[in-house]
């Protein structure tokens, strides 16, 4: 079978995919990338690129989105089927990048916990939002990324290229996921993309925000299964 390489949002561990790996290990190999080498996409991808298998599957979720449109960029031809979960095309808006700088400056005078116990309740449903058990996922993840690791991925998103002018040139089969209630990439970002992407399946998953594969894990395994089977 085809194996599965995953990749993690910003701030983000293997712990962020912790459902897929045990649903979807049983009938192929799946690793969850590192994002902790490179100082920006390009780096980042390359490094994945390095430990990959030869061919694979690629999903990417937030952060690892941006990552799998580089490695789209870098190594097109060593990608089976691509799935892109809560993630967008476009690059940063100026007042995103406002935002992520201000991140940086208090995490990098010593606020990193407080800056994910602050950041994480907002990026689920509303539903969710007092969920301490996902916010404590959040956190925890956080603070095994690190500072430094946090502000060097805050960094390197702010440089990262509009990956739009390269979506009609992705022809592999790809799943476009994405939140009901996504805060951060909404289903708008979600329709773009798969609008663009001659091979798109899109599946919008009910009472979700931007943490699809840890808020609603059953319904996001079961489109990455269909997925992988198509």
């Amino acid at each position: 079978m085809t194996p599965l390489v995953l990749i993690p949002g910003l701030a983000c561990t293997a712990e962020m995919f912790a459902p897929q790996v045990e649903a979807l290990s049983p009938h192929r190999p799946v690793t969850v990338a590192s994002t902790l080498e490179g100082d920006s996409m390009a780096q980042m991808a390359a490094a994945i690129l390095r430990d990959a298998p030869p061919r694979f599957a690629l999903g990417g979720i937030s952060m690892g989105g941006y990552i799998a449109f580089e490695i789209m960029r870098q190594a097109p031809e060593r990608v089976e089927r691509l799935a892109l979960l809560d993630t967008t095309a476009r690059p940063d808006a100026p007042e995103q990048t406002m935002q992520r700088q201000a991140l940086i400056e208090r995490v990098e005078d010593g606020q990193l916990e407080t800056v994910m116990r602050e950041i994480s309740p907002r990026l689920l449903h509303p539903l969710h939002k007092n969920d301490q058990a996902l916010i404590d996922i959040q956190v925890r993840m956080g603070l095994q990324i690190g500072a430094e690791g946090f502000v060097r991925q805050q960094k390197a998103i702010i440089d990262r290229a509009d990956s739009r002018p390269d979506l009609p040139g992705i022809s592999v089969p790809t799943l476009v996921l994405v939140g009901d209630r996504d805060p951060l990439t909404p289903p708008i970002r979600a329709r773009e993309i798969a609008s663009a992407l001659p091979g798109a399946h899109l599946v919008i998953i009910p009472e979700c925000g931007h943490a699809s594969t840890m808020e609603q894990p059953d319904a996001v395994n079961a489109a990455l299964a269909d997925w992988l089977a198509a």
